[in-house]
């Protein structure tokens, strides 16, 4: 297993998993311990993106490589799992800024799709992961964009 790619991973579930105690939390009413588990979720997403944004910067990215012929469906679902990661992470920064700003009632609207878009994300994730690296060989390490679009 690739050490970089396998850590990712596991901060983008964790913080997955942290997002769903802390939507159980303020469902509960504790909305100490919801504050502390989606900063806590918040942390561990940053801490993942810091690893993905410097295993690019530095290594690159590795390409699909499983066979040729689900090569197009896979590239589909990758364009899907960045646009979801990038809507999630997105609305995550907003539904975050609104908390801490006390502007509850709008948090309250957004956080919950924020949610949901951060579970399917880190699904996706998981799924990319799993195609990259586990079900199939990795293929060669590349550049972002020859990764996603192949060449």
């Amino acid at each position: 297993m690739p050490f970089l790619p396998t850590i990712s991973t596991f901060f983008i579930v964790t913080s997955a998993i942290l997002v769903a105690f802390g939507w159980r939390f303020i469902l509960k009413g504790n909305a100490n311990a919801h504050k502390k588990t989606m900063i806590s979720a918040a942390i561990s997403a940053l801490i993942f993106f810091i690893i993905y944004v410097s295993r690019t910067i530095f290594i690159g990215n590795t390409s699909f490589g499983g066979p040729d012929d689900i090569k197009i469906y896979y590239t589909i679902f990758l364009i899907f799992h960045i646009f979801l990661a990038t809507t999630g992470a997105i609305f995550g920064v907003v539904t975050i800024t609104l908390a801490l700003k006390r502007k509850i009632n709008i948090h309250r609207k957004i956080g919950p799709v924020t949610s949901i878009i951060w579970f399917f994300s880190a699904i996706t994730g998981v799924m990319v992961y799993l195609l990259l690296y586990i079900i199939y060989d990795g293929g060669q390490t590349t550049s972002m964009l020859k990764a996603i679009l192949g060449g």
